[in-house]
């Protein structure tokens, strides 16, 4: 899975709607639906980190199972 899926999925799993998701992380709706979409390009830790946080979530939670890796 990418990111783009990872998020989504965590973000339906809370019941969330991405304006909701925007409001509770402080990262705009726009760059939600980009991140959504694989649009985004370099997205930074401290975006992934502020959405986890809004989602419950650890930031490993919304990395692909290759990025886990050591």
């Amino acid at each position: 899975m990418k990111i783009a899926d990872l998020l989504r999925h965590k973000r339906k799993q809370s019941g969330l709607l991405q304006l909701d998701l925007a409001l509770r992380s402080g990262i705009s709706q726009s760059m939600i639906s980009r991140i959504e979409s694989n649009s985004a390009e370099n997205v930074s830790i401290e975006v992934l980190r502020k959405l986890a946080h809004a989602l419950n979530c650890t930031l490993i939670d919304l990395l692909p199972d290759k990025d886990k890796q050591i």
